[in-house]
């Protein structure tokens, strides 16, 4: 059975076309193109404070954006109420959620830490979908929830140390930040998905960033010193983090959907925190015990399950 398998899986890949070995392999480089993110973090905040990082970063994005959006003449939303729920979701999608992982990772959270942490929003969405949207989870879905909290609890109690104020390298602080972030792309994704279902993606992203920029230039004027070290490493990772993540990846996700493989990229998002973790472990050196890794494995099965069943029902709904 598993040799017949394996021969037509290869028969398949041997009489593809090159256009669709790239297609299958589109929602993987998506992730790992996404798990990058949390490695530019650590990669740039020695070098600039986190507010005025992401400020910096959204504005070159639109420089970049904003062209491209009026060379393809894709239309903008005509209503102020659009615009204004757009807003709102892009001050939470990105705003608190980019601001409170790099404030995280500023703070000394591990990156794949903050990748893990982050990841359970399928999970935190699912919980809040029923008294917000009006839907219901299934046992295995109520299951996948409890095995995201066990999981999670095994990789915090795997970070304790008695020598430390909290946590080995990082505190309260941190904790709170990263869990800051965990709400904004929580809540961000359940108010797009109730008020901005006509929001149309390329316009769409870029209200999104020019709100972001405006919430998170609003705390880098209050709240930081806005110096920049301007070094070669820090223009790399913000040149990385602005065509790399914030365009490229957008672009693949709109060829994604027009294709019809959004639904894969969804199901993959689930090895972001360990591919994350991989990174950091080889740029970086950190490290989760046993207990952290057996934590991360178990915190993954749970979002598999809320994601998997969750596409289950609206296929066959």
């Amino acid at each position: 059975m598993a040799n017949t398998s394996l021969t037509r899986f290869a028969d398949s890949l041997r009489h593809a076309t090159p256009g669709e070995l790239g297609l299958a392999a589109m929602p993987i480089v998506f992730v790992l193109l996404w798990s990058t993110g949390f490695i530019g973090a650590k990669f740039g905040l020695p070098y600039a404070e986190p507010f005025t990082f992401l400020f910096i970063r959204f504005i070159c994005t639109l420089l970049l954006l904003l062209p491209l959006v009026m060379a393809m003449r894709v239309p903008w939303p005509t209503s102020p109420a659009l615009w204004g729920h757009i807003a709102v979701t892009g001050c939470l999608v990105h705003g608190t959620y980019l601001g409170g992982v790099f404030y995280g990772i500023y703070l000394g959270m591990p990156a794949g830490l903050a990748s893990l942490l982050v990841g359970l929003q399928p999970l935190l969405t699912a919980a809040c979908a029923g008294p917000l949207l009006g839907e219901t989870l299934t046992k295995r879905q109520w299951l996948g929830l409890a095995l995201g909290l066990v999981g999670i609890s095994l990789v915090l109690g795997s970070k304790l140390d008695p020598t430390e104020s909290l946590f080995d390298g990082f505190g309260l602080g941190a904790l709170a930040s990263v869990a800051a972030a965990l709400l904004g792309i929580s809540i961000g994704t359940l108010y797009q998905k109730r008020f901005c279902t006509r929001m149309p993606l390329l316009p769409g992203t870029a209200i999104q960033y020019m709100a972001a920029a405006l919430l998170l230039g609003s705390g880098a004027l209050l709240l930081e010193t806005r110096q920049v070290n301007w070094t070669p490493t820090f223009i790399l990772t913000l040149g990385w983090l602005v065509l790399i993540l914030s365009i490229a990846a957008i672009l693949l996700l709109m060829a994604l959907i027009k294709k019809g493989e959004a639904s894969r990229v969804a199901s993959l998002f689930y090895l972001v925190p360990p591919v994350t973790a991989l990174q950091a472990w080889w740029l970086f050196d950190e490290r989760l015990p046993w207990l952290g890794l057996l934590g991360m494995a178990i915190a993954i099965v749970g979002v598999v399950l809320v994601v998997k069943t969750a596409q289950n029902n609206a296929k066959a709904s």
